[in-house]
């Protein structure tokens, strides 16, 4: 039996919930129908546009844009500053939602989430007029619309959620590829940046049809490794799994979906740092001591890279943890690739902590000193919030 798998991704996903989220709060206009555009600070060089309205689209306005460019385009322009706890908010409501269908859930992004319906047929019934259902309850309880691919893998449910945009359903299968996918230009295939497009059109491959029907060899010559990928997903080919999140009382782990695909390795070393902080809380307050150590990341592809070290020492504290971490993290990054989803996990748990030198050479009176010292951090952050005390970065950019 083939796979049923539904994507759903949220339409203009940064501005329709900062426009869900100021009506609520009172606000009289839907900035979604206004020359309205999310974007950073125009005084640093976070000043590019991040989302747009459809009337700042109809005047040329692009994501990633420089706001004065948007200025000259549109005069009257307003800027809404993102709010990742806007996002998060209405992203968390949308998978609790999610749920009742299926358990077997990957959010993707924050605005997109996989669904493997397969199992769900019986219970459910046909994917289409579930899809239509999602669609319309996502819009009539939490205000903003999406869109629903339907598709037998993850790439052609992606593929699919992207021919119409907003709040439409679609289906791909694999009887429909020719039909609806070989026409497209090969630069709408997933996965294909401006750069591989580009070299596809000085081939000669300017259909995914094209690019289909060209000698695998041809591009794995060209490309590499990621010539087999293209030329496996222009067919239709996908067997990555939804990859959802199991109860595992044998580990703790902390993982946010990113509100955008992360380069810049500061920022994700915050990320980390904040995800190591979580655990790290988990395990004193569960008075558990890990002896393993892991990290995964998702790209902006299905792939999720995971590695983990087993430590010769037992580990509670936020510096211990994100400092392994960092040292997986750096091992496995490809710094050319941005980072779209991070995991930090811990496992091998005991109640008893291990004494052991560490890979940092830290020896037993270092180690109570930082375990006296972290219980006095979490004392304080228990009684003024968490944002009370932050951390300064001190790994050097020449040992990344």
């Amino acid at each position: 039996m083939d796979r049923i798998i539904l994507h759903i991704d949220v339409n203009n996903a940064f501005l329709s919930w900062t426009a869900v989220y100021m009506l609520k709060n009172g606000y009289k206009y839907d900035i979604r129908d206004r020359y309205a555009i999310i974007a950073g600070d125009e005084t640093e060089r976070k000043g590019i546009v991040l989302a747009k309205s459809n009337p700042c689209k109809r005047k040329g306005v692009v994501t990633a844009e420089p706001i004065y460019s948007a200025r000259r385009k549109c005069p009257y322009l307003e800027i809404y500053k993102p709010n990742f706890n806007v996002y998060k908010y209405f992203s968390d409501k949308m998978y609790e939602y999610l749920c009742k269908y299926t358990d077997i859930i990957e959010r993707y992004s924050i605005d997109e989430c996989f669904l493997d319906y397969t199992g769900s047929l019986s219970l459910f019934g046909d994917p289409i007029k579930i899809a239509y259902k999602i669609k319309d309850d996502i819009y009539n309880l939490f205000g903003f619309t999406v869109n629903v691919g339907i598709g037998n893998n993850k790439l052609l449910a992606k593929m699919a959620s992207d021919f119409d945009k907003p709040n439409k359903v679609h289906t791909l299968f694999y009887d429909e590829i020719k039909v609806k996918m070989f026409p497209l230009k090969v630069d709408d295939l997933f996965m294909i940046g401006k750069s591989s497009s580009k070299k596809l059109h000085e081939m000669g491959i300017n259909t995914i049809g094209e690019l289909a029907n060209t000698n695998e060899d041809i591009l794995v010559k060209k490309f590499k490794s990621r010539g087999k990928l293209m030329h496996e997903y222009a067919n239709g080919i996908d067997n990555s799994p939804v990859n959802y999140e199991k109860e595992n009382v044998k580990s703790i782990s902390s993982s946010t979906v990113l509100p955008y695909n992360y380069h810049d390795i500061n920022m994700i070393y915050d990320v980390i740092r904040k995800l190591s902080a979580d655990i790290g809380k988990k395990l004193r307050n569960n008075k558990m001591y890990a002896g393993t150590v892991g990290i995964w990341i998702k790209y902006n592809y299905f792939d999720k890279i995971s590695r983990q070290e087993k430590l010769n020492f037992s580990i509670s504290n936020d510096d211990e943890i994100y400092n392994n971490a960092i040292i997986i993290f750096n091992d496995i990054w490809n710094y050319e690739d941005g980072i779209r989803s991070v995991c930090v996990f811990v496992s091998g748990l005991s109640n008893e902590r291990k004494k052991q030198l560490s890979i940092f050479d830290i020896d037993g009176d270092d180690i109570e000193e930082d375990d006296r010292l972290q219980n006095v951090i979490d004392e304080i952050r228990d009684r003024y919030g968490n944002s009370v005390i932050g951390y300064v970065n001190n790994i050097d950019n020449d040992e990344r």
